[in-house]
């Protein structure tokens, strides 16, 4: 049975109580908790939640606590349904990745008894998605439907999820600018108060699209030109660090346990030809030691991580021609190589630069260990 967290569950409560008895939403409920020095739950139950920066409320937090029906009292099973997917359908070697949906209502199931203390009363949290649908529906253009939808501009961010504010790591949001410049914008308003960030954060940090896009591409020509291949393949063997070493210690054990058994086989057949077996006890006893010794040695060490030159030349001759995409600029096809290519971007305003990393999809850290990287430093003065 889950046990109710005293200070968690004030927070819990004063969140509906906003929430229903004000036009106060999401963010409005998040500013005031952080405001109040509320610890939001990362800053609460840090073991919990290792992946989360802990700097204060947001407003998806306090979506997730409104639309969550376990603070009635009920069990509720299958409200997310979990699938795998492959990267990459035309090759299975890049691995898979694990995703979460949300279910359809008929799918979901609540226990026909309470099984835990309630939070809130059931009428509570109806009347709370009752209010959620009916501002859904009332809402911006777009959000006119009951159910909440989500639409896609016509036009492309390029970049999207690939650049990050240098001040405060977060990714920053495409916008259109005048109706025709795309920029990407990082807003300081939306920071947690209280976070660290805003003591150095402009109230806007904007980059703009096509001021990043000629220095990114021009590398990413230098580095997956056909001419220049082999060097690339020697910086991206040489980016998996101490991977390299582990698998230099696996090759000469394996050189070791080659000359063992050669040896054992050189005996044999001095056997065969007719040597006295006596002479050859302690030569044959040394070898088998030798070759036990090194058998175990190998049992012991990791399983080999660290892409071999050969591997990583085969796996980037299954990437499209990056020369000929960047060269038609078409925008969905440049958003597709960026991913393949794990292009991510840090802007430094300060020094006016963009920080680039390109680490290719086909070295998947689920798969073959550590991922094989090549950074620079774009300027943009």
């Amino acid at each position: 049975m889950l046990a109710v967290d005293d200070s968690a569950a004030e927070a819990v409560h004063r969140i509906f109580a906003d929430y229903l008895g004000g036009d106060l939403g999401d963010r409005a409920i998040a500013t005031r908790l952080n405001r109040d020095g509320v610890p939001c739950p990362s800053a609460l139950r840090p073991d919990q939640n290792r992946h989360r920066q802990g700097d204060g409320w947001q407003g998806s937090t306090v979506r997730a606590i409104l639309e969550n029906p376990r603070y009635t009292g009920y069990a509720f099973f299958g409200r997310w349904w979990k699938f795998e997917t492959l990267l990459d359908p035309d090759d299975v070697a890049a691995g898979h990745i694990v995703k979460f949906r949300r279910s359809s209502p008929d799918r979901v199931v609540r226990c026909r008894r309470p099984a835990h203390p309630a939070l809130v009363s059931v009428e509570e949290f109806t009347q709370a998605q009752l209010l959620r649908k009916s501002r859904a529906a009332g809402g911006m253009r777009g959000r006119a439907k009951l159910e909440r939808t989500r639409t896609s501009g016509a036009r492309p961010y390029i970049l999207k999820g690939r650049m990050r504010c240098g001040i405060c790591t977060r990714k920053m949001q495409g916008a259109i600018i005048r109706k025709e410049h795309t920029y990407y914008r990082c807003l300081a308003r939306s920071l947690a108060p209280g976070s660290a960030a805003l003591n150095s954060h402009p109230r806007t940090v904007n980059l703009a699209e096509n001021v990043v896009l000629e220095p990114l591409n021009k590398w990413l020509c230098q580095v997956f030109d056909r001419t220049s291949i082999d060097r690339t393949v020697a910086h991206l063997v040489e980016s998996q660090g101490g991977s390299a070493e582990k698998s230099t210690t696996r090759d000469a054990a394996k050189k070791r346990l080659e000359v063992a058994e050669a040896k054992l086989r050189r005996f044999q057949a001095a056997i065969a030809a007719g040597v006295d077996p006596v002479a050859l006890v302690e030569a044959i006893n040394e070898a088998e030691e030798q070759r036990a010794a090194t058998s175990a040695e190998l049992k012991g060490l990791p399983a080999p991580s660290a892409l071999t030159a050969a591997e990583v030349q085969a796996r980037l001759d299954g990437l499209d021609d990056v020369t000929t995409i960047i060269t038609e600029g078409k925008p969905e096809r440049l958003a597709k190589l960026y991913e393949d290519l794990g292009v991510e971007l840090r802007y430094d305003i300060a020094k006016e630069a963009v920080y680039a990393t390109t680490s290719p999809r086909v070295f998947n850290v689920r798969v073959r260990g550590p991922s094989c990287s090549l950074s620079l430093r774009l300027s943009l003065g």
